[in-house]
């Protein structure tokens, strides 16, 4: 199986703050750190360390995106189907890293908002059935990069963030569905309470019954749940210093186990192991284990 993970690439720009900002105020930063970053990119890095032969499709302005290439080239993931656009700013974010390991982030989509038809149409004549599409919700022209995809066979993991109204006819492609209790709230237009997540995994469940739905709960852990089984994954205890590819950690590990042919048990204790890890590190995408490194934790 190869694998497409066609998504973002941005540049991270991580303030260390002692608290967010709020309205009105003026914060001197503590720190400024520069990372390779963007959803698509940190899953394909996280996907290519857990093992997966990874190509990743996107773009990138001709200002300063080639060292986002070299990030994922690093990595092992194969970059033919990244374009570099004229006259486009590399996507970058403003991330406020604050004292206890949280972050919030502005983001700014750049070239990864001018991914065309014609591209979509290129990069998937080079894959076929079998093959996986991994997605996110950081580029444009999504509904027609899934619905191709699912026209070509292909096996969709889709993980929906950011959330938002116009993405909602992408969910009825995705296989495997990643998200977390915010954005299952944002889904199902409901308030829901995470002091019974099996509930929202099965409303998700009834509402999209082709899709395998992994629920991320942060420190409360993980469930899983398909139309056979449904469990909860404990979260692994650790003193956090940077959340951010948290997530995409977990995505890139989770699915690397579930296309070796791993069981969703295994998959899901391993994504959470390598995210255990990911959040002891500053960054986004150099905060990712490899696989070797979680391996070794598991025994």
């Amino acid at each position: 199986m190869r694998v497409l993970s066609f998504g973002s690439l941005n540049i991270d720009n991580v303030y260390s703050v002692p608290h967010f900002i709020v309205r009105g105020e003026t914060l001197a930063a503590r720190s400024l750190n520069v990372f390779s970053g963007g959803k698509g990119l940190n899953q394909s890095v996280a996907l290519s360390k857990a093992g997966l032969k990874v190509f990743h499709a996107g773009a990138v302005g001709e200002d300063d995106g080639q060292f986002l290439i070299d990030e994922l080239e690093s990595a092992g993931v194969n970059t033919d189907y990244i374009k570099r656009l004229k006259g486009t700013k590399t996507g970058h974010t403003i991330i406020q890293n604050n004292e206890d390991g949280d972050n919030c982030i502005i983001l700014f989509g750049g070239a990864n908002q001018e991914i065309s038809k014609s591209q979509i149409d290129e990069t998937l004549k080079n894959f076929s059935a079998g093959d996986a599409l991994v997605i996110q919700n950081e580029i444009s022209g999504l509904e027609y990069l899934a619905k191709s995809a699912k026209n070509n066979g292909m096996i969709i993991a889709f993980n929906p963030s950011p959330m938002e109204d116009k993405i909602i006819p992408v969910f009825k492609y995705a296989d495997y569905l990643l998200l977390n209790e915010v954005e299952a709230g944002q889904f199902l237009n409901e308030k829901i309470s995470c002091d019974e997540p099996e509930k929202i995994a099965e409303k998700l469940r009834s509402s999209l019954p082709g899709a395998k739905i992994i629920l991320t709960l942060g420190t409360k852990g993980a469930i899983y749940s398909d139309s056979e089984i449904t469990f909860h994954q404990d979260a692994v205890k650790v003193n956090a210093v940077d959340t951010t590819a948290a997530g995409d950690t977990f995505t890139g590990f989770f699915l690397s186990g579930i296309f070796e042919g791993r069981t969703p048990q295994w998959s899901m204790n391993f994504a959470t192991n390598a995210s255990a890890i990911a959040v002891t590190r500053h960054g986004a995408a150099p905060s990712i284990p490899s696989r070797d490194e979680v391996l070794e934790k598991l025994n």
